[in-house]
């Protein structure tokens, strides 16, 4: 008798880091700044960053934000990239 094996294949979503990186920061830190009457153009000037980035970091395509970009922003919130980085661990 011969059993005959079916494979199952299994397919996750998964999310890359930058997409995770970005929604952390666009859903905890930029939607709260807009939502309390403050500007986008103000959220880039006290996280050391360009308007340009907030606009890539809300939009909908896939941002790769840069290292040097993540720096900035945990300077300017007096966070460890090590703590930011256990932020977004189960994000």
């Amino acid at each position: 008798m011969r059993i005959k094996s079916e494979n199952i294949f299994v397919f996750c979503l998964m999310l890359s880091i930058n997409t995770i990186i970005c929604d952390f920061i666009n859903n905890e830190w930029l939607l709260p700044w807009l939502e309390s009457g403050q500007s986008q153009r103000a959220f880039a000037d006290c996280n050391n960053i360009e308007e340009s980035i907030v606009r890539k970091i809300k939009g909908k395509r896939e941002y790769r934000i840069p290292v040097e970009t993540l720096h900035k922003i945990c300077q300017a919130r007096n966070l460890k990239l090590s703590d930011f980085f256990k932020l977004i661990e189960n994000y």
